[in-house]
């Protein structure tokens, strides 16, 4: 599915967020250490090779929030975007800090003047954040800060799940065709 959001080409696909070729940055809901984990911080640094996880060695700690970039190594892509969710019931307030995870990003995107930026689901895995909710406030994050982004084109939203796909979807329809 695409969209059109203040210039920005804007899509939905159900797919891995380690196989998109066609993107210079892929975002890794990482944890706080950068370290591999599961779900897409296991997928993304097992399709990176281990020099992924030493180039992040020097950069963790980070902060709920917070985004750091680093090469992407064996990836598809040129960059990774780490940035860490809030756990959900945990950290608060968690939807401005989820909102944040997408805006430094996208801010750290610019700043490497990138073009395309792909994220997952962030926080929704083993992190608990209910998927309607994270969907709207990605979405909604991502109408209210379109118009700022100068160098990146290109937004795409790699849902691992059929049933994630389907909440993004439902959530963009609500939040895009206005």
């Amino acid at each position: 599915m695409k969209y059109n959001v203040a210039g920005i080409e804007l899509q939905l696909i159900q797919g891995d967020i380690a196989a998109q070729e066609d993107i210079e940055a892929v975002v890794n809901a990482a944890n706080a250490k950068l370290k591999i984990g599961g779900g897409v911080a296991g997928a993304i640094h097992r399709a990176a090779g281990p020099e992924l996880e030493e180039a992040c060695r020097e950069l963790a700690p980070i902060q709920v929030g917070e985004a750091v970039i680093t090469s992407a190594f064996e990836l598809p892509n040129q960059y990774v975007i780490h940035t860490l969710g809030p756990i959900y019931g945990q950290d608060k307030p968690e939807a401005e800090l989820l909102a944040r995870c997408y805006q430094n990003s996208l801010h750290l995107g610019e700043e490497c003047q990138l073009k395309s930026v792909a994220f997952p689901a962030i926080s929704t895995g083993a992190f608990g954040y209910p998927i309607k909710e994270a969907a709207e406030i990605s979405l909604n994050t991502i109408k209210e800060i379109a118009g700022e982004l100068k160098k990146i084109r290109l937004i795409r939203f790699v849902l691992y799940s059929s049933r994630d796909f389907n909440e993004y979807k439902k959530a963009a329809e609500k939040i895009l065709k206005k």
